[in-house]
């Protein structure tokens, strides 16, 4: 999502390791697992080195059709989000050192944008004037909160529509030892690019790696979701190993990814493959308005729209 311009052999068994769990869930919420049983194999993962305060989840990885145990989950239940899990982001992205967060995105993100409903996360794109933009929206992130390696990663999620409205679920590197954005490695569990317009029904999942800006690369695939994404929920989620990343719709694989690298392994051990994907990384979700991939909304564009979230949830492999 952010910045956006225009192989080895699978592991004999995976290693796991708890860094820190927390959190408890409602008596209707999946049950959280309170520890992880620790494998050896031939994959020795780095060490995370993480901020103070992150609450990490080591996952063991997941193997395709096998089985899963639910590690973390939001179902979004509350009167408003966890501050402990979420961070709302506000602005332009100056704050960050990306005006137009990276794209030339033309929303201001404001908090008040996000908001929980009768067990939904409901984030709202409107065109209104603040801080001299003509939109707002808003952007969350579990950065300095909670981050995870490897495993499910899994959204239920119902898109918004229109022409230059981008909608997108992902994860950023949580603190990568190895220099800034694209090494340090993006995962786009979904992205959706003008939904109901030029954009169809058609959703992507996407890899951004290689070298930092401007000499990072990407690599990804598309799909067209079964029955209309603006108007039902549907699951979107991917399977992340060491070595190989899968994307799903409502649990339909439609792509895979196995080849990637960062510019740092030229220089550094920690930069060799399987990184960047190999460190731990936080979640993101928002519906940015505009920006270098979706072009700017014009008069078909009918404002206010909603990207609602039912829950976020992460599994981890295991018997």
């Amino acid at each position: 999502m952010s910045f956006r311009l225009q192989g080895s052999l699978r592991c004999a068994l995976p290693v796991a390791a708890l860094v820190v769990f927390s959190g408890c869930s409602e008596s209707d919420q999946p049950q959280v697992l309170s520890s992880v049983e620790v494998f050896s194999g031939e994959y020795e993962r780095p060490p995370l080195m993480l901020s103070p305060g992150v609450t990490a989840y080591d996952n063991v990885e997941v193997t395709p059709t096998g089985p899963l145990n639910l590690v973390w989950s939001d179902e979004f239940n509350g009167a408003a989000l966890d501050p402990d899990i979420w961070l709302s982001q506000v602005g332009d992205g100056t704050a960050e050192g990306i005006p137009g967060w990276g794209n030339n995105e033309l929303q201001y993100y404001q908090a008040e944008n996000a908001v929980l409903e009768n067990g939904v996360l409901k984030i709202t794109a409107q065109a209104e004037s603040v801080a001299g933009y003509n939109y707002t929206s808003a952007r969350i992130t579990t950065q300095d909160r909670v981050a995870f390696r490897y495993g499910r990663i899994e959204a239920r999620m119902k898109l918004p529509g229109g022409q230059g409205l981008w909608p997108a679920f992902w994860l950023l590197s949580q603190d990568s030892p190895l220099g800034s954005w694209a090494a340090t490695g993006e995962i786009d569990v979904m992205e959706a690019v003008n939904l109901g317009a030029s954009g169809g029904n058609d959703v992507f999942g996407t890899l951004h790696y290689g070298g930092e800006f401007p000499g990072n690369v990407f690599s990804g695939s598309g799909t067209t979701v079964a029955t209309d994404a603006t108007a039902n929920f549907h699951d979107y989620a991917i399977e992340w190993d060491a070595d190989e990343i899968r994307w799903y719709v409502d649990n339909v694989l439609y792509a895979t990814q196995n080849s990637w690298y960062s510019d740092a392994g030229t220089t550094t051990p920690e930069g060799a493959y399987p990184a960047p994907f190999n460190q731990a990384f936080h979640i993101l979700l928002n519906v940015a308005v505009g920006g270098n991939l979706p072009g700017s909304p014009d008069g078909s564009t009918v404002f206010p729209v909603t990207m609602e979230v039912d829950w976020v949830r992460v599994y981890e492999g295991g018997p």
